[in-house]
């Protein structure tokens, strides 16, 4: 008997919408806080809204509640899924993985394998779409599960921010802080180490320099093989629409896409992001 699997990721996997209403792509939605208001990630709150009150008004996030889970891996079930693909934002940035992989130990009637992305935003989204793209054309449990975990380590995301504030209040800027010493003007470009942490893996000065990184970075790879290729920023259209625009011209990127990062990200870095993530095909 064909493998029914069901996809389950949360809110910071920056997917287009039209991709996960393809793909019937169950969504747990981060949650956005503003003193007693409590608002679910993309569905009662949109990116803008968040710059918009910056820095006047900065809120908190938080995971989706225990029960939330639970009602989403119900849900799935009573769709008649049997299994369930379950790949979440880095365990070294936030609990959701470890709150859905604890809850999935109660569920007896599914099988459930729950993956750390060790990333976040869009790099996380690539993992899904393309464990949806293998559920699609057929293949088994067996195969989708093996195929994330090929795909985890070739994945790329590299970033920078307008400024570091808001990493800093979030508390976490670890590795990121202390690579810039005190050097005036350094603008850090943000990638994820293998325990899914922030790390700078390079630098440049200023921020035209550190843009310049970014797409220097993708004239590389797509020097070594085609790619997937995703640009994406955090109330910076304009600034990002140049580096994809760019970036479309070159040889060898399969397909681009371009979109905003999730409100619950966009807390923590503040207006002004810009970034990439690309892995090759």
């Amino acid at each position: 008997m064909k493998d029914k699997i069901a996809l389950l990721t949360d809110s910071a996997c920056d997917l287009p919408p039209e991709v996960i209403e393809e793909h019937s792509i169950h969504v747990l939605p981060l949650k956005i806080i503003y003193g007693s208001k409590e608002y679910s990630d993309r569905i009662d709150i949109q990116p803008e809204e968040v710059y918009q009150q910056m820095p006047e008004k900065i809120p908190t996030t938080a995971m989706p509640g225990l029960g939330e889970i639970k009602d989403v891996f119900r849900k799935i079930r009573n769709q008649g899924f049997s299994k369930v693909v379950a790949i979440h934002l880095s365990a070294g940035l936030s609990g959701t993985h470890d709150a859905v992989k604890m809850v999935a130990k109660e569920i007896k009637d599914l099988h459930i394998e729950v993956f750390d992305s060790k990333v976040l935003g869009i790099a996380l989204g690539f993992q899904v779409w393309e464990a949806a793209r293998d559920i699609k054309r057929g293949l088994d449990f067996a195969g989708v599960v093996e195929n994330v975990k090929k795909l985890q380590p070739r994945i790329r995301i590299y970033y920078v921010l307008e400024t570091l504030d808001y990493l800093r209040r979030g508390g976490r800027i670890g590795r990121v802080e202390a690579m810039l010493g005190g050097i005036l003007n350094l603008k850090p470009i943000i990638s994820c180490d293998d325990e899914g942490k922030y790390y700078t893996p390079y630098k440049a000065r200023g921020r035209a320099k550190s843009i310049n990184k970014l797409a220097e970075l993708v004239e590389k790879a797509v020097e070594e093989g085609s790619i997937r290729l995703a640009v994406v920023h955090g109330g910076a259209y304009e600034e990002a629409m140049k580096l994809k625009e760019r970036l479309q011209g070159l040889p060898n990127i399969k397909e681009i896409i371009f979109g905003n990062i999730s409100p619950a990200l966009g807390v923590h870095t503040g207006p002004g992001l810009i970034g990439v993530c690309y892995y090759e095909v």
